[in-house]
């Protein structure tokens, strides 16, 4: 052979080498993430009991819903992980430009992730994630034999009807609409809300300090009001009239237990967890939130002066030729801390809006039917969190594949508009958050709490007759 021929079969088996490479780190990667997600979701799934011979059928249905749930989240997470991970790519490339051991960090690789992981996303929003729920509600048509062929057809019988009527209203509605409005994508909104809510999570899990305040006396007052309801409880009869009150003095002395068990936490906690460890996470909080809000309205003056600010999309990345922080290795690192933030915030704002409240999982209590939907509104949430990231410049990475192919992101006004909201909101709550809490505080620590709130008695004009 020639020594032409023989270079174009050298580059052909390099190619070859490398796209098997990259399919064997994809499918570790997310096999490691399925196994993981699997975990999760089992511990939080309501356990079913199929026992008997008429169950094969339910525990198959269950079995298969539980595969697309796992398959879902294990998106969800590479989604997440999408963003960080290639940032931190990049500066792994800067540090070591010549290593070999890392040669398979590519930008090959890392734009395959991003094709994957929006491909991945859209094919379990529209299609496993519908599916799942029709299959676990279907019970076959009238005068079918039973089975689980029986529960398909009717799940793709009724997911296609449902299919054609939301195309027909988006061709109804792109109708009537402009086309260049109507072709705009929808920006899934992070809410600030998450971010003071940050703190009072963070508050719950820890043992706060002590401040004025006398947990002893607070204790046996708590375990005296528990023993007069327990023996109120006993000997209360067991007549019809009075479930109601019987009923209502159970909720008081749970409540009152779960009081004394938090109260017990915090007398018998450490010194140092108890005065160290509950100022340094809220001072860390703080330090996260204020830094993202810097960084945004940062952005947002950028945006007023320079072009290149506006996130836009690419079909190649450029890894290991510069760092996409002007602090380097280190503001790599706090954008990739930052991103997980606004993420963990947007869950927890999430999960607090009184529309989604009772869709938080509960441990070894969650039916498949919430489970399924946690696994959607976590897709939404994380799928987002790229677009959502380049948008408030948290990051300079600009978006890979079919991720920066939103109409909208060359729209100059919703982006501007998109930032100044999410930094007003943000401080807004925040504020609000630390006024009301310190208030609160202050109040519980010099018992002013305890006092009675003054009742004023207004008169009524009397009726005339």
């Amino acid at each position: 052979m020639e020594p032409a021929e023989l270079d174009v079969l050298g580059l052909r088996e390099q190619l070859f080498h490398e796209r098997v490479r990259e399919c064997l780190i994809c499918t570790l990667l997310f096999a490691s993430l399925y196994i993981l997600c699997h975990f999760i979701i089992t511990r939080f799934k309501k356990h079913a009991d199929f026992s008997t011979v008429e169950d094969d059928e339910d525990a198959a249905v269950d079995r298969i819903a539980l595969s697309m749930c796992t398959f879902t989240l294990a998106v969800s997470l590479g989604a997440v992980l999408l963003l960080p991970f290639s940032i931190l790519t990049n500066e792994v490339l800067l540090l070591f430009p010549h290593n070999y051991y890392i040669q398979w960090l590519n930008g090959s690789l890392i734009h395959g992730l991003w094709n994957l992981v929006f491909l991945f996303s859209n094919l379990s929003l529209v299609f496993l994630m519908p599916f799942a729920y029709f299959f676990t509600e279907a019970e076959g048509f009238a005068g079918s034999k039973k089975g689980i062929l029986a529960r398909v057809y009717e799940t793709f019988v009724v997911l296609l009807l449902l299919t054609l009527l939301v195309l027909g209203m988006v061709w109804v509605a792109s109708a009537i609409v402009d086309e260049d409005a109507g072709s705009r994508e929808s920006l899934y909104v992070c809410t600030p809300v998450g971010l003071s809510r940050m703190f009072t999570v963070t508050g719950k899990l820890l043992v706060k300090p002590r401040l004025l305040e006398d947990l002893d006396e607070q204790l046996n007052c708590t375990r005296f009001e528990e023993a007069a309801l327990s023996r109120k409880i006993s000997a209360s009869p067991t007549s019809c009239w009075l479930s109601v009150n019987a009923a209502l003095l159970r909720e008081q002395f749970l409540a009152i237990r779960s009081r004394r068990l938090a109260l017990e936490l915090r007398r018998g906690a450490s010194p140092w967890q108890r005065n160290l460890g509950y100022p340094l996470a809220m001072l860390c909080l703080l330090a996260l939130t204020g830094i993202a809000v810097l960084v945004v309205c940062f952005h947002t003056l950028e945006l007023l002066l320079d072009d290149a600010a506006m996130p836009r999309g690419i079909q190649d990345a450029p890894l290991g030729q510069a760092s996409f922080s002007i602090f380097g290795s280190f503001g790599a690192a706090l954008q990739v801390v930052l991103i997980f933030y606004l993420m963990v915030s947007s869950v927890v704002g999430f999960y607090s809006s009184p529309m989604f409240t009772r869709l938080l999982p509960a441990r070894q209590d969650t039916p498949m039917t919430k489970i399924i939907g946690n696994c959607v509104s976590l897709l939404v949430l994380s799928s987002a969190l790229p677009v959502f990231s380049r948008t408030l410049g948290i990051t300079r990475f600009d978006l890979l594949g079919d991720f920066g192919r939103f109409n909208w992101l060359g729209n100059f006004y919703i982006v501007f508009l998109y930032n100044m909201l999410f930094a007003t909101l943000t401080t807004l709550c925040l504020v609000k958050k630390f006024t009301w809490a310190v208030r609160a505080e202050l109040i519980r620590a010099f018992g002013l709490h305890k006092l009675p709130l003054p009742v004023t008695r207004t008169r009524q004009p009397s009726k005339l007759c």
